[in-house]
C-alpha cells in the first residue's frame, strides 16, 4: 500500500482552477504529473512540469488525479477514453472530478472507475480563482475511505476539505452553493437598483453591508437555523415573519415610487410564509370547529377584525360562506392569498360591484400584498377586459380602499 505522505498526484485540465492546483501542489512539494490538450498550457505555472502525452500517462505517474475540465463530455473523454486514466489505472488511483456536472454524470463515471477497481470522488471547489493560492474549499461527496485516502492531496491544495456525504453530494452541495451565489446577485442588482434611484451611491450600500454583516450572518441565518431536517422553529418563523413582510412591502412601495422593477423581491414578500414555513398553517387538518376556522382564514384575507361584523350570525348563506368558502377555498394549498385576492378582484371588476372591489382591495392593502400604485394599475388592466364603465366602479372601490387605508381617521 503507497505510503500516503509519498502519494504521487495528477492534474488533467491546467485552466483557472486546474492550472491553480497543479501550483498549490508544486509549492507543497508534491509535484504533480499534468496533462492539457495544450501542450504549452503548463508554460506560465510556477513549479509545474510539462504536459505529458495523454490523461493514461498521467495515472501510471499517479495515485490521486485531480480531473479539471470543463463539461461531462470531455470528463468521459479523459477518465473513459482510449487513451483515458482507465486504460492505464493502476488498483490504488483515485479519480477526483472537480468539473460541475449533473449528478446522473457522476454516477456514470463512478460506476465506470468502480468496473475498473479505481477510486472515485465529486469534488466542486470554490473560490475558482484561488486555486494557487491554496486556497480552495473542496467540497467532497464519495466514501469515507476513498475520501481518507486521497486526503494527503486534497489538503495540498485546498485551504479545507469538507466531506458532504456520499457520492454525489460534493456536487449537489457546489450547485446549492451556486444558487446562493446567483440568487443573491439577483438580489443584489434589485437592491443597487433601487438605492440608484433614490439618488444613493452603490459604494455607500456596499459599506453597509461589509460593515453590518462581515461574515455573512445575516444572509445564511435562515440556514443555520433550521434542523438537520431542514425546519425552522416555528416560534422564529413567527417572530421574524412581521418584520419581513413589514421591511419587504417597504421595499415594493419604493420601488414603486420610484418606478423600479424588483420582481425578486414581489416573490419574496408574497412567499414570506412559505419562506418561513408559515405557510401551510391554514392548509392542514382543519379544527373540529370549522366554523371558527372560517372565521380566523377571512380575518387572515380582509385583515384582522373583518369577521366581528358576521360573528354569531344564523344566516345560512354567511354560514356556507365562512364554512365553506373561506375555511376551504381559501384555506386550500397551492395559491397564496394574494393569488387568489387578484383572481377575486378580476370577478369582482366584471360585475361592477364597488363596495366588493373596496374590500377585496382592502385586504390587499391591509395585508401589505399590493401597494395603492399596484392597485391602481389593476383598475387600469381590468378596464381593458371588463369595459370602462364597470371599470369606473372598480376604480372607485379601489380609490376608497386606498382613502381609507391612508387616512389617518381610519385607522385604529
Amino acid at each position: 500500500m503507497t505510503n500516503q505522505m509519498n502519494l504521487r498526484a495528477g492534474v488533467i485540465g491546467l485552466g483557472m482552477i486546474g492550472g491553480g492546483v497543479a501550483v498549490s501542489l508544486a509549492r507543497r512539494g508534491r509535484v504533480p504529473a499534468v496533462y492539457d490538450v495544450r501542450p504549452d498550457a503548463s508554460a506560465n505555472l510556477s513549479g509545474v512540469p510539462d504536459p505529458l502525452g495523454s490523461p493514461a500517462e498521467v495515472a501510471k505517474e499517479s495515485d490521486v488525479v485531480m480531473v479539471a475540465v470543463v463539461n461531462a463530455d470531455q470528463a468521459r473523454e479523459v477518465i473513459g477514453g482510449e487513451n483515458g486514466l482507465l486504460s492505464a489505472a493502476h488498483p490504488a488511483l483515485t479519480i477526483v472530478l472537480q468539473a460541475t456536472v449533473a449528478l446522473p454524470v457522476v454516477h456514470e463515471l463512478a460506476a465506470l472507475c468502480a468496473a475498473s477497481g479505481v477510486g472515485f470522488l465529486d469534488c466542486g471547489v470554490t473560490p475558482g480563482d484561488k486555486a494557487a493560492e491554496n486556497a480552495m474549499v473542496a467540497i467532497v461527496g464519495g466514501d469515507r475511505a476513498t475520501v481518507d485516502a486521497a486526503r494527503p492531496v486534497l489538503d495540498d491544495w485546498a485551504k479545507k476539505v469538507v466531506h458532504c456525504g456520499p457520492l454525489g453530494a460534493g456536487m449537489a452541495t457546489k450547485i446549492a452553493r451556486n444558487v446562493i451565489t446567483y440568487g443573491s446577485w439577483r438580489t443584489v442588482a434589485e437592491a443597487g437598483a433601487l438605492a440608484r434611484a433614490a439618488g444613493v451611491d452603490t459604494a455607500r450600500l456596499a459599506e453597509v453591508i461589509d460593515t453590518a454583516d462581515p461574515e455573512g450572518r445575516t444572509l445564511l441565518q435562515l440556514l443555520r437555523s433550521q434542523d438537520p431536517e431542514g425546519n425552522l422553529p416555528e416560534a422564529m418563523g413567527r417572530k421574524i415573519e412581521p418584520l419581513m413582510t413589514k421591511d419587504l412591502a417597504a421595499a415594493r412601495d419604493l420601488a414603486a415610487t420610484l418606478g423600479v422593477e424588483v420582481p425578486l423581491v414581489e416573490v419574496a414578500h408574497t412567499r414570506a410564509q412559505q419562506t418561513l414555513q408559515l405557510d401551510q398553517e391554514t392548509a392542514p387538518a382543519k379544527p373540529d370547529d370549522l366554523h371558527q376556522f372560517g372565521l380566523q382564514m377571512m380575518d387572515q384575507v380582509y385583515g384582522p377584525g373583518f369577521s366581528a361584523g358576521v360573528q354569531g350570525s344564523s344566516d345560512p348563506f354567511l354560514d356556507q360562506t365562512i364554512d365553506y368558502l373561506f375555511a376551504q377555498v381559501w384555506a386550500r394549498p397551492g395559491l397564496s392569498v394574494r393569488d387568489r385576492r387578484l383572481l377575486t378582484l378580476g370577478v369582482a371588476a366584471t360585475v361592477g360591484r364597488a363596495e366588493l372591489i373596496q374590500i377585496i382591495a382592502g385586504g390587499g392593502l391591509v395585508n401589505s400584498e399590493l401597494t395603492p400604485d399596484q392597485l391602481r394599475e389593476a383598475a387600469l388592466h381590468l378596464a381593458t377586459y371588463t369595459g370602462w364603465c364597470k371599470a369606473t366602479a372598480t376604480h372607485a372601490g379601489i380609490t376608497a380602499a386606498i382613502d381609507a387605508h391612508t387616512d389617518p381617521k381610519e385607522q385604529k
